[in-house]
């Protein structure tokens, strides 16, 4: 699929209330409103989404991609909302109401989902020549004030520390934009070379709502892309690991006490039919858009520990989850990692449905 009809078939949707009762929850939704970002060069979060967003639980991202990683890790919305890094009514006070050290994340605008975003770390780049081109897509074709376009300083080493005021220097400013959708122009940083962050702020014209976006480029291709260094560091441990399994034949014996475990696991069918209403469930529509949407589904144990979960969405139809699998059209069980809760603990999954975001009820049956 191509990136505009990828990019024309997502938008964002204001937060929904949600209704919750025991074991079930009830949706009620609002109106959808569509946002906007950088996609070329992509911001921090809308190029992890582009490079993760259908295969986000690959371990392989730890090595190949680790801010994403980290990113996903503390709030995989951010991604998932690529598009809704915005302030409102801040009256073209950029500097005064977005703090250093927050650039990337609005001043932390809807904390803590954007948040790790100004985390100083080898993002992965973009490679562009000194004058490039650069499009805002906007799905809700809100139209655009101004784009306000800034390029960090030379020297500055966006790996070691977030971005500040002091850290930018202006290189465009455009006019009005009608409501097109595409926001394009050229940029050209004469004289520079390496890695480099492009902030650009969109001013958008519906209402007072300024966009906050960061993307990491790398002018000319002269700057080592982070993969490079982090294979090395995974070889080393790897000898490490070989000599420790080695000595293990000696502990072997010992640990045949693994009856002992045996015991351990008997104990805990018994609490399993007994609590088998052990855990409830809450779904709420975190964003949507003409056919379909995000849904985020909360899993809270009972007043005994689970060993597993499964939560029907009842009138979802799902195409895709995270943090769970997805079985049948409207069926998520916890992942390898957040099936053990202990009591009145808590954990999430999210998915991608289609269809009408009104109704939605969510039921929970601990395993």
């Amino acid at each position: 699929m191509s990136l505009r009809k990828r990019l024309r078939t997502l938008a964002l949707a204001v937060p929904l209330a949600v209704i919750a009762s025991v074991g079930a929850v009830a949706v009620t939704a609002a109106p959808a409103s569509a946002h906007g970002s950088v996609t070329d060069p992509p911001t921090r979060n809308y190029g992890c989404w582009e490079r993760w967003g259908s295969d986000h639980l690959n371990p392989q991202m730890a090595t190949l991609d680790p801010m994403c990683w980290g990113a996903f890790q503390a709030d995989p919305n951010a991604m998932w909302n690529w598009n809704g890094l915005y302030r409102e009514n801040v009256g073209g006070k950029h500097e005064q109401v977005i703090p250093n050290g927050q650039l990337c994340s609005g001043g932390r605008t809807f904390s803590p989902r954007y948040d790790y975003l100004d985390t100083p770390g080898a993002w992965t780049m973009k490679s562009v020549p000194n004058t490039f081109h650069l499009t805002l897509t906007d799905g809700a074709k809100h139209g655009a004030d101004y784009l306000r376009i800034y390029v960090s300083k030379a020297g500055f080493d966006p790996t070691k520390e977030a971005l500040g005021w002091d850290d930018i220097e202006l290189v465009k400013e455009t006019g009005r934009y009608g409501t097109t959708g595409l926001y394009e122009t050229d940029v050209s940083i004469p004289g520079r070379s390496g890695r480099a962050v492009l902030f650009t702020i969109w001013q958008a014209s519906h209402l007072d709502q300024p966009y906050y976006l960061c993307s990491d480029i790398n002018i000319g291709g002269t700057a080592t892309q982070s993969p490079t260094p982090t294979p090395t560091a995974t070889s080393t441990p790897t000898p490490t690991v070989t000599p420790t399994v080695t000595p293990t034949p000696t502990p072997t014996p010992t640990r045949t006490p693994t009856p002992t475990p045996t015991p351990t696991v008997t104990p805990t069918p018994t609490p399993q039919p007994t609590g088998s209403g052990s855990c409830t469930a809450t779904v709420k529509v975190a964003n949507s858009w003409n056919g379909g949407y995000i849904g985020d589904v909360s899993v809270t144990a009972g007043s005994k520990a689970l060993t597993g979960w499964k939560v029907t969405v009842n009138g979802a139809t799902i195409t895709q989850a995270w943090n769970g699998v997805l079985s049948g059209s409207s069926t998520i069980s916890n992942a390898a990692w957040n099936g053990s809760l202990a009591a009145g603990g808590t954990t999430s999954a999210g998915y991608q449905g289609t269809g009408a975001t009104t109704g939605l009820t969510a039921t929970c049956t601990a395993l």
